[in-house]
């Protein structure tokens, strides 16, 4: 039995124990129970751990494809990491059950938001055209970007134009879909991540493995040893508030003395022009109110067309990606303070491209709560750095190859198409259908490996017979009850690897069906 055939009580008391802190250092409510929602609230790996080191991501080679498979087998095989990731996630995953079980109109909120993207996205020019004017009504500098290199380009220009040298920033994923801190490091300008997590991994020169929680797939002896390299701090010293305290001593200095702040975007609401942001952290007030120069980059499918609408929205992140009832700040940047100069780039990278594709468009509504990410077993146990790409798990399946077929081909391959995906998800994407609508167009375009395509063909052949199918099966159950172990557990059988093949049943149900079902009809 799976972690995912479990109740929740029952994962509770079995899914990993051996990583499990021995005693429960979750932070408590004031009659002294433990919290039950947020990321901090994640129960706490063994600090008497033995050290592990920590397996690296993809290895990108240009344009050529990925190899997931390779990366996640690297994850697998590095035990505490693997078993910590798996723990966490489905922690995180229980605690948004509780949270959508807990309001009756659930439900009625995933229709709704659904509903209101579609009416964004199918008439988004004109909710473009309403946020660029109410935005320099309020007096904010409106910038369109039609690709990641020319939103670098812009933001470099203000910079200059600013003589800025140094920007801390809070979370974006589009920025790091964009190369942003890449391309202002090779143009002399610092760059300063102020979300814990985006921290953490910048500091370790990785890209972030999670849209909500960016090191997610780091222990805290990983990040006890990146500080202690990089911040000078005690390497021995793995406890969580330490670490925490330490990043801010040395972090806040540096956003007090920033040039420039840069915060990506939730939601820009169309109606007002304001861009609004959802941090536990403050971080993105910090980046966003202490600098005199101030820039939001945001997706075009971002926007929603009224402040009413927020509500919704809010209402649903939060629950989908940590279990937590709202963000710690829900912050409206309007326009620029006093002084201060506001500049809004408004970023396509592709977005308009997929907007045309009949069958992949949807993924647009997708608010990066990475509920998905939490729910799929293949992320869970291989790890968000394994997908060589910005976006990972179920989600980035289907987004990551409307960038680059060839590179991201392998990736849709990467799910077991149990539709968990598309349960949770709080917009209500048919994930799990699109993850099947591109393996068909990866085949049809022969961007599949050869050996997967022959096998793919042997297995169409065998299925679309069932006479075929059912000797076939038949034949595998037979030989799964008499062959010795070392004939089925051995490299050329994958679903082996790390996992113990399902006992073979007696009776198939199509066999089972005919001798209970039939014979009666036919007696009848």
């Amino acid at each position: 039995m799976s972690a995912d055939d479990l109740t929740p009580r029952q994962t509770e008391d079995v899914l990993h124990r051996e990583v499990r802190a021995p005693s429960d250092e979750s932070e408590r409510g004031p009659g002294g129970e433990r919290l039950q929602h947020a990321e901090a609230a994640s129960k706490p790996i063994r600090a008497d751990a033995p050290r592990e080191p920590q397996p690296r991501g993809a290895k990108v080679r240009g344009n050529r494809p990925i190899d997931q498979a390779e990366a996640a087998e690297r994850f697998l095989a590095a035990p505490l990491h693997q078993k910590a990731h798996d723990e966490r996630l489905w922690d995180v995953r229980r605690k948004r059950d509780v949270a959508a079980h807990g309001i009756p109109e659930w439900e009625e909120l995933r229709e709704l938001a659904s509903q209101i993207k579609t009416h964004t996205l199918t008439h988004l020019d004109h909710y473009l055209e309403q946020f660029e004017a109410a935005a320099k009504a309020n007096g904010v500098h409106v910038h369109w970007a039609e690709d990641g290199a020319a939103h670098n380009r812009i933001v470099l220009d203000i910079l200059k134009k600013h003589g800025a040298k140094s920007l801390v920033k809070s979370k974006s994923m589009l920025t790091e879909e964009c190369g942003f801190r890449h391309f202002m490091a090779a143009n002399d300008i610092a760059v300063i991540e102020t979300d814990l997590g985006e921290r953490i991994q910048q500091l370790d020169e990785e890209e972030p493995s999670h849209v909500v929680m960016p090191a997610v797939h780091k222990t805290r002896l990983d990040v006890a040893e990146v500080f202690a390299r990089t911040l000078g701090t005690d390497p021995d010293n793995d406890d969580a508030h330490y670490l925490a305290e330490s990043q801010r001593e040395t972090t806040r200095p540096l956003i007090l003395q920033a040039d420039a702040g840069l915060t990506g975007c939730n939601f820009a609401i169309a109606e007002t022009g304001t861009v609004v942001t959802c941090t536990n952290e403050g971080n993105a007030d910090l980046s966003g109110n202490v600098p005199p120069l101030q820039i939001h980059s945001i997706g075009i499918e971002k926007l929603i067309p009224k402040v009413e609408h927020l509500g919704v929205f809010i209402r649903l992140l939060s629950r989908s990606a940590l279990g937590s009832p709202i963000t710690q700040y829900t912050s409206h940047f309007r326009g620029p303070r006093a002084g201060t100069e506001m500049h809004m780039v408004l970023v396509d990278n592709g977005r308009s491209e997929r907007l045309a594709m009949e069958e992949f468009w949807t993924s647009l509504k997708c608010i990066r709560c990475g509920a998905c990410m939490n729910t799929c077993p293949v992320y869970r146990r291989s790890g968000g750095l394994s997908y060589g790409a910005t976006y990972s798990g179920p989600i980035g399946l289907i987004i990551d190859p409307t960038f680059n077929k060839r590179k991201y081909s392998t990736l849709p391959f990467s799910s077991t198409m149990n539709g968990s995906c598309t349960n949770v998800c709080p917009v209500k994407i048919n994930i799990h259908e699109q993850i099947f609508a591109w393996r068909k167009v990866l085949a049809e375009e022969h961007r599949i490996p050869l050996l997967k395509q022959g096998m793919m063909k042997a297995a169409g052949a065998v299925l679309s017979r069932p006479a075929a199918y059912r000797a076939a099966i038949q034949t595998a159950d037979s030989a799964l009850r008499v062959l010795p172990r070392f004939a089925v557990y051995n490299p050329a059988n994958t679903w082996g690897k790390k996992r113990e093949m399902p006992h073979a049943p007696r009776q198939s149900f199509h066999a089972w069906y005919r001798q209970n079902r039939m014979k009666k009809e036919t007696d009848a």
